[in-house]
């Protein structure tokens, strides 16, 4: 069996990936090797690609999760052994491979419950999901959240996971189409249209007091829409830049007494029983259904596609790639 590894030579566009053929690697003591049958995408994966967050040296590996059947085990490892199913999502980074040597200790058992496919695409967000509903900001029943790119990867696991909680959403998408999907995820309510004006649309709903927590994936200007769309003392989050940086912001933004988040998942998952705990939460919500749609499907040999597909926003649901 031929394995085959992505590298990215350099910070950039996908021309600067690679890919290479590799012979798999025995693991040292305290590591397993996976074989991936299925690894997920993340917008996070764009901004390694892209530089915005660097990797520590290049050439490097992108990708955060995956999930596999175990193939090797290193000495000391005794929670595993060959042809366990396991998942895993978080740093360090590098599963843009066929096999992978990690970490038993950031590794998690996969129920036979959930898919390979599912796992590899859910994981992450659903730990991340977690990480805002919960530690972010506490998410309570009758608390009203607003959801941009609500039929997204993230948005779609946020959804389901507010309402699973008992929450109020409000939901942002940019179609109609993808409307009716997140109406089918739960969202209470939905303001379509990336051109719509957010913040009266959100008075509106809200009879003009604002949202208790605003999750903003979206960037550029719009961050500064979500804060104006939050309540005197609740709490906007800004999880990404899909639309580009977000430009200087002035602090007078955050009166009367607004808080502004900006968490990382990866720096929550590097230590390691927030980790456990943020995955045993995604593996629960998965088994109860609670997971991204599988928009797309790409052999890891055309991840440079699988970007070119992220970025285009047309996907509604998460970019698979198969070994």
């Amino acid at each position: 069996m031929t394995d085959h590894v992505v590298m990215l030579t350099s910070p950039g566009g996908v021309g600067h990936f690679e890919v290479r053929v590799q012979e798999p690697v025995f693991p040292a003591a305290g590591e397993i090797r996976i074989r991936h049958e299925a690894i997920g995408t993340n917008f996070l994966d764009i901004y390694h690609r892209k530089g915005i967050y660097p990797l520590s040296s290049y050439p490097g590996i992108l990708g955060v999760e995956g999930a596999g059947v175990v193939d090797a085990v290193g000495a000391g490892v005794q929670q595993f052994r060959e042809g366990d199913r396991v998942v895993y999502a978080g740093p360090p980074v590098g599963s843009y491979c066929s096999t992978r040597v990690i970490a038993a200790g950031r590794v998690v058992p996969l129920p036979d419950s959930v898919p390979m496919k599912t796992a590899a695409t859910s994981m992450l967000k659903g730990m991340t999901a977690y990480m805002l509903l919960r530690k972010t900001y506490d998410v309570q029943p009758g608390t009203i959240v607003l959801v941009h790119a609500a039929a997204g990867g993230l948005g779609s696991v946020l959804v389901r996971l507010a309402k699973d909680i008992g929450a109020t959403v409000i939901g942002v998408v940019s179609s109609d189409e993808k409307a009716v999907l997140a109406s089918s995820y739960g969202a209470d309510h939905l303001i379509v249209g990336r051109d719509s004006d957010l913040v009266e649309e959100v008075k509106r709903l809200t009879d003009g007091r604002g949202v208790d927590v605003a999750y903003d994936g979206i960037g550029g200007d719009m961050l500064v829409k979500s804060i104006r769309s939050v309540r005197a003392f609740g709490t906007a989050v800004t999880i990404g830049q899909a639309a580009g940086p977000v430009p200087p912001l002035s602090v007078e933004e955050l009166r009367p007494g607004k808080a502004l988040s900006h968490p990382s998942i990866m720096a929550f998952c590097a230590d390691i029983e927030r980790y456990r705990e943020a995955a045993a939460r995604a593996i629960a919500a998965m088994e109860l259904g609670i997971v991204t749609s599988i928009a797309a499907e790409y052999p890891l040999v055309e991840a440079a596609q699988a970007h070119i597909e992220m970025e285009s926003g047309r996907a509604a649901g998460s970019i698979l790639l198969t070994p």
